[in-house]
């Protein structure tokens, strides 16, 4: 099997499952320990959960505090809902936790639209009472890099707060400087599944959405997995070091696959992306029947949280693809553990499989 939806989630980084294991042991090791409890077993549990705080930080804006939550999700809906906004302006291509936590608000919402390349005008106007401004910083669809640094500094100016979904970016790309609150997720980046954080600027208030004992400073009670934090912590600290290579393994392997694939046509920008992603049409193509016929190839029809609902996708829709274009785009997603001859093997069965179509 290749896989090729990294977009999706990613394999589990060995140096990720290394830190998690002590904390998985049972009564001999006592690695099982919770970390709010306050005898020895329990701080050393606590210890650890602090390291994978300060290796999340690491690579995130100086200035603010690191949240733990189960995911990207929560973290996004911790973002929104614990704001009480007025009015709240998204992107039309924000992943689903936005856009439906932004509805869950009850507020006004204004709707940013992209344009043909999946691009912000950095010289959107926001509506005046937006007092959240939510615009991710990688789409996890089309991969294309917001200005978010503008948009950021733009929401500023209005008196409002700037939430950026950073899940597809953070340990790939610089984290975004601006944003006031900034949601990321382990599984995205090499880290293991159920665990994600909030970044909170400074002085940014927030009232909780999950009440339970006070934990994580009152904002999200639970107790707290000191596994799945050493895991998270280790995928970041190891994306630190590897960001550079990462980038150039990935870039690497986006221009192989254009080179390989010449009859299909790139979804979105070709310069602002991160180029792990890779989303491409073929006229006429039945991706449907494309899927069922490449079964040694994981790779998506679109993101993962809408597959099953035969839904259009909202991200192509978004950038003005018509309808049958939606039914004729694949998305290959690649990172670090992908080889150029697992890129050159799936591109090979797709074209066969497309030719079959006679497309």
């Amino acid at each position: 099997m290749i896989y090729l939806d990294y977009q999706a989630t990613t394999p589990l980084a060995p140096e990720a499952r290394e830190a998690m294991l002590p904390w998985l042991a049972g009564p001999e090791g006592m690695g099982f320990a919770n970390p709010h409890s306050p005898h020895k077993p329990g701080r050393a549990a606590a210890a650890a959960v602090e390291v994978a705080r300060e290796q999340l930080a690491a690579l995130l804006p100086p200035g603010g505090r690191v949240v733990f939550t189960s995911g990207a999700t929560e973290a996004l809906n911790l973002a929104i809902l614990g704001r009480k906004p007025i009015q709240v302006a998204v992107s039309n291509i924000e992943h689903s936790a936005v856009i439906n936590a932004a509805r869950a608000t009850g507020a006004p919402i204004q709707v940013l639209e992209v344009g043909a390349e999946g691009l912000l005008d950095p010289d959107t106007a926001f509506a005046p009472r937006s007092d959240i401004v939510c615009v991710m910083q990688v789409n996890n669809e089309i991969g294309v890099i917001q200005p978010i640094e503008v948009l950021a500094r733009k929401a500023h100016a209005k008196g409002a707060l700037f939430v950026c979904d950073a899940v597809q970016g953070y340990g790939k790309i610089a984290a975004p400087a601006e944003a006031d609150m900034i949601a990321i997720t382990g599984h995205k980046m090499y880290g293991p599944k159920g665990i994600g954080a909030l970044w909170v600027r400074d002085g940014v208030h927030l009232d909780p959405i999950v009440f339970g004992g006070g934990q994580e400073g009152g904002l999200r009670s639970g107790t707290l997995s000191p596994a799945l934090c050493a895991g998270f912590g280790a995928a970041a600290a190891l994306a630190k070091d590897c960001m550079e290579e990462d980038a150039a393994h990935c870039a690497a392997l986006f221009d192989l696959v254009l080179s390989l694939m010449p009859g299909w046509q790139l979804n979105g920008s070709a310069d602002h992306r991160w180029k792990g992603n890779v989303n491409l049409r073929r006229e006429g193509l039945d991706v449907g029947r494309l899927m069922s016929e490449c079964r040694d190839i994981a790779f998506s029809a679109g993101s993962a949280c809408a597959s099953g609902k035969g839904e259009p996708s909202r991200v192509l829709s978004a950038i003005g693809l018509p309808a049958k274009a939606l039914k004729s785009s694949i998305r290959l997603g690649f990172g670090r553990y992908t080889t150029r001859r697992e890129i050159e093997d799936a591109c090979a069965i797709l074209n066969a499989a497309a030719a079959a179509q006679g497309v």
